[in-house]
Order: C-alpha cells, then sequence, then structure tokens
C-alpha cells in the first residue's frame, strides 16, 4: 500500500499536507492533478467518501470562473466539472491506494494523519 497525495507543487496547503507527512514518517507519493487528473471511478470514490459539496476548492481561479448558476448545480453537474477542470477539487486528497481508501480532502489538522496511521497498520 501507499500514501498519494493528490495537488499541485505550488499549493500552500499540499506543501503543509506534505510537511507533516514527513514528519509523522509517513511515506507518499505526489500526484499532479495538472499532469494526472482523476479518472472517473477516483473521481466517484471521493465523492462517494465525502460528497461534492466538501470537494469544491471555492477559493481558486477555475471556482470563480464559472458561472453564477453554479450555485444551483446537480452533484452530477459538479462530478464532470470536476473531471473537466481537476483545479476544482480541494486539495489535497490522500488516498491508500491501490485500493482506493480516501483518506482526506484539504488539510487542517492531524486527524488525517491518525486515519493514515490506524488504515496503514491494517
Amino acid at each position: 500500500m501507499s500514501v498519494v497525495v493528490w495537488g499541485i507543487p505550488t499549493c500552500g496547503t499540499v506543501k503543509k499536507a506534505c510537511a507533516a507527512l514527513k514528519d509523522a514518517g509517513i511515506p507518499f507519493v505526489d500526484r499532479d492533478l495538472r499532469a494526472d487528473p482523476p479518472t472517473g471511478a477516483e473521481l466517484d470514490a471521493v465523492i462517494a467518501e465525502f460528497g461534492v459539496k466538501a470537494l469544491r476548492n471555492t477559493s481558486g481561479a477555475s471556482y470563480r470562473a464559472l458561472p453564477p448558476e453554479k450555485d444551483l448545480w446537480s452533484d452530477g453537474q459538479w462530478r464532470a466539472a470536476f473531471e473537466r477542470d481537476p483545479m476544482l477539487l480541494k486539495r489535497p486528497v490522500i488516498v491508500i491506494e491501490p485500493d482506493g481508501n480516501v483518506v482526506g480532502v484539504g488539510f487542517r489538522d492531524g486527524s488525517v494523519i491518525a486515519k493514515l496511521r490506524n488504515a496503514l497498520a491494517r
């Protein structure tokens, strides 16, 4: 099993998460969402775990460029938007592969580290 951090190298929150993983001694692999966007199946797994609303990166330029109707979009419309533009995803998304266990979206505290330790200990 390996921990994969979906993000972009310039994202401050991704940098913070990676530093916390390093400090915790948890090895991980970076996945640049621009170069290697998630597949539809991967998006479905993240949406199933966290829901569409939790995945919205509302602070990015891609989000601000969306039409005002975005507030009325269905989950399916958001999923299609995430697939078209992965910069709409809140970062980082932390996944344990190959099983696709999604551990976290975004990074604010050490709860993701604890969830990773528990998942990796199994």
